[in-house]
C-alpha cells in the first residue's frame, strides 16, 4: 500500500468568501453567491466541452483547514459527530468537494470558469473538475443518518 500520495493543483479558485466560517455551508444556501475557477492554461484543453454542463463538481484542498477534529458540532446540530459524518474542513485529508453552478466559460485561454452557488474560499487550490450528472450522481434510496428529519427531504 502506497503512504505517500500528492496532487498538484490544476487551478485555483476564486471568491469573495476570505475567511473560514464567512460563507455558507453549503452552496445550495447561496444562488448568488458568484466566483471564478481559474484552470492553468497547461490543463484548458481538458475544459473542452464542458459548457454543455449546468452543474460542476470541484474537488479541492481546504488550505486554511486546522488542526484535524475526528468529533465536531456540525451546523444542524447540537451534539458532537464523527467528522466522517460531517462536511466540515478540519479533516485527516483535507479535501473539500462542493456542487456549483457553471455560468460561462472565458479568458483568453477559454479557462475561466464562471460560477454560482459559491461556499469556496478565495485562494483555494483547485484539485479536479467533474461534470454533475444526474443519472449518474441520483440515488431514490439515500438514507441521511443523523440529519434525518433536519432538512427538507428535497435538499
Amino acid at each position: 500500500m502506497t503512504t505517500d500520495i500528492s496532487y498538484r493543483p490544476i487551478g485555483v479558485i476564486h471568491s469573495p468568501l476570505t475567511a473560514p466560517g464567512a460563507g455558507p455551508p453549503q452552496g445550495v444556501f447561496a444562488p448568488d453567491i458568484e466566483g471564478t475557477v481559474e484552470v492553468f492554461p497547461e490543463f484548458a484543453q481538458g475544459l473542452t466541452d464542458l459548457s454543455g454542463f449546468s452543474h460542476l463538481y470541484l474537488l479541492y484542498h481546504f488550505h486554511l483547514a486546522g488542526d484535524v477534529e475526528l468529533l465536531k458540532k456540525p451546523f444542524l446540530d447540537d451534539s458532537p459527530r464523527g467528522i466522517f459524518a460531517i462536511r466540515y474542513f478540519n479533516r485527516p485529508n483535507p479535501i473539500g468537494l462542493s456542487v456549483v453552478r457553471l455560468t460561462g466559460i472565458s479568458g483568453s485561454s477559454d479557462n475561466i470558469l464562471e460560477v454560482s452557488e459559491m461556499d469556496i474560499l478565495d485562494g483555494t487550490p483547485l484539485l479536479d473538475i467533474k461534470p454533475v450528472v444526474p443519472g449518474f450522481d441520483y440515488r431514490d434510496d439515500v438514507k441521511v443518518g443523523w440529519l434525518e428529519g433536519k432538512i427538507s427531504p428535497d435538499r
